[in-house]
């Protein structure tokens, strides 16, 4: 699953008359589960899912479950990508 949000930082420098802005693009996919199934037996064993697809619709509940783990994306490694822009 991958998003994509916009971030847009602007100001104008004290006393002169220019201003500057810049365009921050951030896409943020979510990849291979970490979730830690062997924690109560003291143990570390992965589910070996890869990648999180979302369960659901957007804006419900079973957007946050992985369709293929069972898991909540909080588990699933956050990958960012950064692209700056200014003008």
């Amino acid at each position: 699953m991958k998003k994509c949000e916009a971030v847009i930082k602007g100001g104008k420098e004290q006393g002169k008359g220019s201003s500057s802005s810049s365009v921050s693009l951030k896409s943020v996919s979510y990849g291979q589960c970490q979730k830690n199934h062997a924690a109560k037996s003291g143990g570390y064993a992965l589910d070996g899912c890869r990648e999180f697809m979302a369960g659901g619709e957007e804006g419900t509940r079973d957007a946050l479950k992985c369709a293929a783990c069972g898991c909540h994306r909080n588990f699933h490694r956050r990958e960012v990508d950064e692209a700056d822009q200014s003008s």
